[in-house]
């Protein structure tokens, strides 16, 4: 019979080798799927881990899809390390789409430049607020953040539906479900001509590297940090969950906030009914594989940003459906969970009882 057995002491070598070999594994899968599928193997590989790389637009495209997975990895990796289990991102992103979408279609054509800061400031509120939510709610009853924060991801998904449907549909939009489209005093500036690149992406920069600062080089992060990693130590030393909860959910909903508003006033400058493919689901992963770190979640979220890349175009290239780019994260996940646990514990056979008399 198998059992897991600790390890007396982790690799730590070994832990930060894990979501490289789980990356790796997941390319070996994909060409098995490939081959499986009559395709070759390269072909479908270059795909995900040559084109998305490949010339200044590649690499525009590639910033587009980063800059949500970025933030909102950044955000999920802080409230992990509090040990507060939001897997509603994808909502507070939505909600951040709402709120900042709001402020830009009140924006004119003799609207001065600066009003863009005024649409992120609002999806940034916007986010906070969706999340709030989810920390009240297991503040004041003690409900099951992970439960609350997905549920309240599909009522923001209606909220959304309704609004586009409803009072904010363009007049002129032949019917379709869509606002009307930004002035430009409310849409991010493009980084690199011939792209779509915006400058989202110093936002996200920006923001990793304060989220970096915040937990390595504050009392409030060190706080927080001994809150996720030990709760006894932590009440021991004075320290108050319920700050480390108030902090994380606040912070994570304020920059998946800024990644919803960052999509829909950067590339799309309009709301429409999909702001996001699953960016805030994704993002747990990427905030996984960057081993809750704001440095590797800003790496993981390139990684994703290139997955999702490679999908689009095995769709438009090889026909395939849009369901391949999750194949490639669960089993990036799985790969990782599998890799983790091989870390923290070793496989020992045993024989059964019975069978040993």
């Amino acid at each position: 019979m198998i059992q897991l057995e600790p390890r007396a002491a982790a690799s730590r070598l070994a832990a930060w080798l894990s979501p490289l070999a789980a990356l790796a594994l997941t390319m070996l899968g994909g060409a098995a799927l490939f081959a499986m599928l009559g395709i070759d193997a390269w072909q479908g590989l270059r795909l995900f881990l040559v084109e998305p790389f490949n010339g200044v637009y590649a690499w525009g495209e590639l910033a587009v899809k980063a800059v949500p997975l970025v933030l909102c990895a950044v955000g999920l990796s802080l409230c992990f390390r509090a040990n507060v289990w939001n897997i509603g991102a994808e909502g507070q992103l939505i909600a951040g789409a709402i709120a900042g979408g709001g402020m830009a279609l009140l924006a004119g054509p003799d609207t001065w430049r600066g009003y863009v800061a005024l649409v992120m400031a609002a999806g940034m509120l916007g986010g906070m607020l969706w999340a709030a939510l989810t920390a009240w709610l297991k503040d004041r009853f003690g409900a099951n953040e992970m439960l609350v924060s997905l549920m309240l991801t599909y009522v923001v998904q209606l909220l959304l539906g309704y609004l586009v449907f409803g009072p904010w549909r363009d007049p002129y939009g032949y019917n379709f479900p869509q606002s009307r489209s930004f002035d430009e005093a409310a849409v991010l500036p493009v980084l690199w001509e011939g792209t779509r690149a915006h400058a989202g992406l110093w936002l996200a920069l920006v923001a990793t590297g304060a989220v970096w600062l915040f937990l390595a080089r504050s009392h409030p992060g060190f706080r927080l940090r001994v809150t996720g990693a030990a709760p006894a130590a932590a009440r021991y030393a004075g320290y108050s969950p319920r700050q480390a909860l108030w902090t994380s959910m606040l912070a994570c909903g304020a920059l998946a906030g800024l990644a919803g508003i960052g999509e829909v006033a950067g590339p799309m400058q309009r709301l429409t009914t999909s702001v996001s493919p699953g960016y805030g689901f994704a993002a747990v992963i990427a905030a996984f594989l960057g081993r809750l770190h704001p440095a590797g979640a800003l790496l993981a979220g390139l990684v994703m940003a290139a997955l999702y890349i490679g999908g689009e175009l095995a769709q438009s290239r090889l026909g395939l459906p849009a369901s391949i780019v999750g194949v490639f994260q669960g089993l990036a996940l799985a790969l990782l969970l599998l890799g983790d646990t091989l870390v923290r514990y070793r496989i020992r056979w045993r024989r059964p009882a019975a069978a040993a008399r």
